[in-house]
């Protein structure tokens, strides 16, 4: 039987990447799907574990191919998407894929997957509230903030295209709610 898939989403800030890695912790036969990148690869990263990375050239055959379900070019020549090849394999082995990506993405893998895919969408309380976590965790400037909160204010209307909202105002919470929601979604 093939796994399920979880689509998490969310704007900078909310929590999204901590909710996904404390879910692949627990016992719900997650695999994170593994993106590809046109980009070169740093000292520290693995091809296969950290991304798939692939040329522009062998990124631009490939999605001529159809064999993404989605990808962005984020600046000129520098290429992220997710492999079918890569959920295929994780389905095949009986395990369920969890997904960390933007909005647009998200909602493209919903789109494929319907009703095998159960898409959620993680967001902070407020705008102040994300602006505040923003400036904690003191890696951004002034200027980069501002084009988050910004850019948070564009996903928060796809909100409403996801199955689940997860509003992360106490981290604890949301990590129930997250638990929660996929035990129901496996249940079916």
């Amino acid at each position: 039987m093939s796994g399920k898939l979880f689509i998490f989403s969310a704007p900078s800030g909310s929590g999204k990447t901590t909710i996904v890695q404390h879910l692949l912790k627990q016992d719900f036969k997650l695999e994170f799907s593994i993106s590809a990148t046109s980009r070169s690869k740093r000292a520290n990263e693995i091809d296969g574990k950290d991304y798939h990375f692939l040329s522009a050239k062998e990124f631009k055959q490939r999605i001529k191919n159809d064999e993404f379900l989605e990808w962005e070019e984020v600046y000129e020549g520098c290429f992220y998407g997710t492999l079918k090849s890569e959920v295929d394999r994780i389905r095949k082995e009986g395990k369920n894929v969890i997904f960390d990506v933007d909005v647009v993405g998200g909602t493209n893998i919903k789109k494929y997957y319907k009703e095998e895919a159960l898409a959620i969408f993680v967001q902070p309380p407020s705008i102040s509230e994300l602006e505040n976590r923003l400036r904690n965790r003191n890696t951004d400037s002034d200027e980069v903030i501002a084009k988050r909160v910004e850019k948070f204010k564009f996903e928060l209307a796809f909100a409403d295209q996801f199955d689940k909202v997860i509003v992360n105002d106490k981290l604890e919470d949301a990590l129930t709610e997250a638990e929660t929601t996929l035990h129901d979604f496996l249940s079916k």
